[in-house]
């Protein structure tokens, strides 16, 4: 968006952009990773964080197909935007005091070339995290850790495991 209230195409905004809501994969580490930095990040327009596909997500957007989310990044401005892809990379940035002048670097045709590089990076990467997670050969921690099979993350302590069935300890040793 422009200081005159075009976006980078030229064509005049429909509505200013006060609150983005971030739709991030929570059962991807990177993605976690990235919603922790982007919570501590100052901000000249302020971001919801909120799991793809989540109970929330849904109540909130149930006519976004969700599915879709999960596989890129989405971001929803408070009026009905829609970002997917290097968009939604460009406006996050765009939000964070610190990184606007890069997300209007990002915005020119040579910038949005390298934001979409680094979009299809980050796929890159969490497809082979994917497919190591199932099955594919990991090794140790180069997997994907889901909540399904008892991992937990805490900002402050890192990932935990409790194996499915075993919260209360109970569990009979294998």
């Amino acid at each position: 968006m422009n200081a005159n209230g075009t976006n980078a195409g030229g064509l005049q905004a429909a509505a200013p952009v006060r609150r983005l809501t971030v739709l991030y994969d929570a059962e991807c580490s990177l993605c976690a990773f990235l919603r922790d930095w982007l919570q501590r990040q100052p901000k000249l327009v302020p971001l919801e964080l909120v799991p793809a596909a989540s109970e929330e997500a849904r109540r909130r957007f149930p006519g976004l197909d969700h599915g879709a989310t999960l596989d890129e990044i989405t971001v929803l401005g408070d009026a009905g935007q829609v970002y997917r892809g290097p968009a939604a990379w460009v406006v996050t940035l765009w939000a964070l005091r610190e990184h606007r002048p890069l997300a209007h670097r990002l915005s020119t045709p040579a910038g949005a070339r390298l934001a979409k590089g680094a979009v299809l990076a980050a796929a890159k990467w969490r497809g082979a995290q994917w497919h190591r997670g199932q099955g594919g050969g990991a090794q140790w921690g180069g997997q994907v850790y889901r909540r399904a099979d008892g991992w937990s993350y805490d900002p402050v302590s890192g990932w935990s495991h409790t194996a499915p069935g075993c919260a209360d300890g109970t569990c009979a040793p294998r």
